[in-house]
């Protein structure tokens, strides 16, 4: 069964009746290379069980069953449940979970599930919900890897360096949790429907350490929150803003003792950056 040809796809969707929805952002792969590229760039092995979110009719699925030791598909359209439990009713490392992975707490799905195996992500995410479960897979740190196939104007904006004009709060929120890198486009014409806009695969390994503390998170992301609110503002004016408790020139001189000019923007500073920005911030709000 080769679920990445689009005939085949055609022929065992018609088998149950189902018809794709816009609404769940659902463009199911037609294309066997993108799914052999993603678990060559993935790394993951035997070693590995795999969360896949979003499986469509399961042809990445089955690729990761072949290579990995356990796959839980979690699916939220039920009309896709029948026609999972036919596409992967050979594959016996296969668990197929009807629910939202929005409410599901992943750390305890991961100990109940994986236990004994490294914990890893391998999906074709619905563009309508890539950037929140993208944020909690990662604050949820269950997972050691994550390759994920999103849009590719949201994968560039998630691996920006610093000083890339499409650097925001979301990269360094996703840069923070994890090193990021971009592995490879995939062209609309490989789903089906086609979407309006091509996609890329990109691969998140959890970071060993993060740049601060826990007892820091909250401030950190406080500072990255202020320093992007008004993009068009300076790094100086946007953190006076998102500081108002603080004397601006507390801000000013926070920014003066890390050699940060005033005058630059949020997109400016990396991780690091702002990991030493809130520890100087933190200083002037306990003066």
């Amino acid at each position: 069964m080769d679920l990445c040809n689009a005939s085949e796809l055609s022929a065992v969707l018609g088998r149950f009746g189902f018809s794709f929805s816009k609404a769940l952002g659902q463009n199911f792969l037609v294309a066997g290379w993108v799914t052999e590229k993603m678990l060559e760039g993935s790394g993951l092995d035997k070693g590995f069980a795999v969360l896949e979110i979003g499986p469509g009719a399961g042809c990445l699925t089955r690729e990761l069953s072949a290579a990995t030791s356990r796959v839980l598909c979690v699916e939220l359209d039920r009309r896709l449940i029948p026609v999972l439990e036919y596409t992967l009713s050979d594959r016996d490392n296969v668990e197929i979970l009807q629910a939202d992975a929005m409410e599901l707490d992943l750390g305890d799905l991961c100990r109940e599930r994986f236990a004994g195996l490294r914990a890893a992500v391998c999906s074709n995410l619905p563009y309508n919900i890539t950037t929140p479960v993208i944020t909690k897979l990662l604050s949820s740190g269950a997972f050691e890897t994550m390759t994920l196939m999103v849009q590719k104007e949201v994968a560039v904006r998630l691996c920006a360096p610093p000083g890339d004009t499409r650097c925001g709060a979301i990269t360094i929120f996703t840069q923070f949790y994890s090193h990021a890198k971009m592995l490879f486009t995939v062209p609309a014409g490989c789903f089906r429907p086609s979407p309006k806009v091509d996609s890329a695969v990109i691969r998140l390994d959890r970071r060993s350490r993060r740049a601060v503390d826990p007892d820091m998170e909250e401030l950190f992301f406080r500072t990255v929150r202020a320093a992007f609110a008004q993009r068009r503002k300076t790094l100086f004016n946007s953190l006076s803003s998102g500081f108002p408790e603080l004397p601006k020139e507390r801000v000013g001189a926070a920014l003066d003792a890390l050699g940060i000019d005033r005058s630059i923007r949020g997109e400016k500073l990396s991780v690091e950056d702002f990991a030493r920005l809130s520890g100087a911030l933190e200083t002037a709000l306990r003066r």
